[in-house]
């Protein structure tokens, strides 16, 4: 940031859609060779400011300076053009091209004298940009089957290809494992090294003061400030974020725990788990936690069963039960909200009235006849219950924010009456305001006397909620911990094989 002039300045942006203001009188600055964290709850206004810089929407009053010189953003086009590369969170490939295919789509390397691609240069240029990111693909590979992160890296290369100087990336790390996480941060610190301009949003904020060197925090479409990474403390930006301190944001609060309501007993499937045996009681949740590929979500699917296991019991309020399908733990009283919310849980074109009652259409249907007067008023009461923000209850479930979303699938299972709620990874995806939300519904939820088997990747979510917490690794348990006796230093040496720690 040696130069004094920002590379790229948003004046006095403001924007609605629909008489809904998401920016009011926002100013953002982005010099050469820095990462510019956005932070933010959902709705602030975040991915709107990007879509802005990056040519998606327009905006309803303001400018945008680049180079001190002012321009209008018409398109992505306009941005590609200008040197402004938007990275998507999900990545936007062409899964039957190859690599190199990808990074040059649109702008592919001609052979001037014949006026046709000239394939070896385009490779070897493509191989050279990989190269210079660090990344070991090969340019000639389809992009079908890459991971995530493997096509992120695409996405910055093509960026890279049309020297991009402006990378706005929309929550990049969403969808990566801690070690691509990693990589993608090396790949971040190499570009600011040669002067490009990044801005970063993440949820995260770990991420965020790890990786930044100065955040602007948005609150409901306004800006209440910037800090210089060295400046920033994390119970300061939360409270600018949400307007109240982080210790108010893991509230678990007190249950009477009572009798046993799910056990499992040695519970396996043949190349996924074995011998898992977890028991949870009546106004208890049970944490579940295990680095990617330990085999959580796999036990859920199993109990819930998605994928019925091969062997051991499972008892629901003392009585033994053979799995054999959803249908049938639904009606023993089993709700599961699934870690993938978006492509497991809802039908994000569908109404959030239909999301909502999807789960009880033979509630909704008596006799065979569909009546949409209480499907309405049933999706209305619990959805306000839970304070799901949205314009009309008849709106697409897609155009709510993640927390909303989640409130939506949670509000799916609580119509059907569950006793035993199986959560995996509730508030993954969704801002540190809706976060604290979520954990006072689940709270409000033990204290109802529900038995709750919680499933996360999140260290202080796990530690704050749990009553006790089981810990997987390879798909077999390798430590027990008591709320009293629980370290985040002993749940990881649990997780990573260092020690197996039970404390009963």
């Amino acid at each position: 940031m040696s130069d004094p002039i920002p590379l790229l300045r948003a004046l006095d942006i403001s924007k609605s859609f629909g008489g809904t203001r998401v920016l009011h009188g926002v100013n953002f600055e982005l010099y050469a060779g820095e990462v510019h964290a956005l932070v933010g709850e959902n709705g602030a206004g975040k991915s709107t400011l990007l879509k802005i810089l990056g040519g998606i929407h327009q905006p309803g009053s303001g400018k945008i300076l680049l180079r001190d010189r002012q321009v209008s953003i018409s398109s992505p086009n306009v941005a590609q053009q200008l040197g402004i590369a938007l990275i998507h969170q999900e990545p936007l490939t062409f899964p039957d091209l190859d690599i190199a295919e990808n990074i040059f789509v649109g702008h592919e390397q001609h052979d001037s004298r014949f006026s046709r691609v000239d394939w070896p240069k385009m490779y070897a240029e493509a191989q050279r940009l990989l190269d210079s990111l660090g990344v070991a693909l090969d340019p000639r590979q389809r992009v079908r089957g890459l991971s995530i992160a493997d096509q992120q890296m695409v996405e910055i290369a093509s960026s890279l290809a049309q020297n991009a100087q402006v990378l706005l990336m929309d929550e990049p790390t969403s969808s990566l494992t801690p070690n691509e996480v990693g990589d993608l941060f090396r790949i971040v610190r190499r570009l600011r090294e040669q002067g490009t301009a990044i801005v970063f949003i993440s949820h995260r904020l770990e991420e965020v003061l790890e990786i930044s060197d100065r955040i602007t925090v948005l609150r409901d479409g306004e800006m209440v400030g910037t800090k210089r990474r060295e400046d920033a403390v994390l119970d300061e930006i939360i409270r600018m974020m949400v307007g109240r301190a982080l210790s108010t944001l893991f509230e678990k609060g007190e249950a009477t725990i009572g009798e046993p309501i799910l056990e499992v007993e040695n519970l396996s499937r043949d190349g996924l788990f074995s011998d898992i045996s977890i028991d949870v009681h009546s106004g208890e949740i049970v944490g579940l936690f295990g680095l990617v590929g330990a085999g959580r979500t796999d036990v859920a699917n199993a109990i819930f069963g998605i994928n019925p296991p091969d062997g051991g019991k499972v008892r629901i309020d003392g009585k033994q039960v053979t799995i054999r399908s959803p249908k049938q733990m639904i009606r023993m009283g089993i709700g599961y909200v699934p870690e993938d919310r978006q492509h497991h849980g809802l039908f994000l074109p569908f109404p959030v009235s239909v999301n909502t009652t999807m789960a009880i259409l033979d509630k909704i249907s008596p006799g065979g006849w569909f009546r949409p007067k209480l499907e309405r008023q049933l999706a209305l009461s619990y959805c306000t219950n839970l304070r799901v923000h949205l314009r009309d209850i008849a709106q697409a479930t897609s155009e709510l924010s993640g927390g909303n979303q989640q409130k939506v699938v949670l509000a799916k299972w609580l119509l059907t009456e569950p006793h035993i709620l199986i959560l995996d990874e509730p508030t993954r995806g969704i801002d540190i305001g809706a976060k604290s939300e979520v954990h006072h519904l689940i709270g409000d939820l033990a204290r109802q006397g529900k038995a709750i088997l919680m499933i996360s990747s999140e260290m202080p979510e796990i530690l704050a909620m749990s009553d006790r917490i089981v810990v997987m690794r390879e798909g077999r348990i390798n430590g027990r911990f008591e709320r009293k006796n629980a370290t985040a230093e002993a749940i990881i040496a649990a997780a990573t094989g260092q020690t197996i720690s039970e404390v009963n």
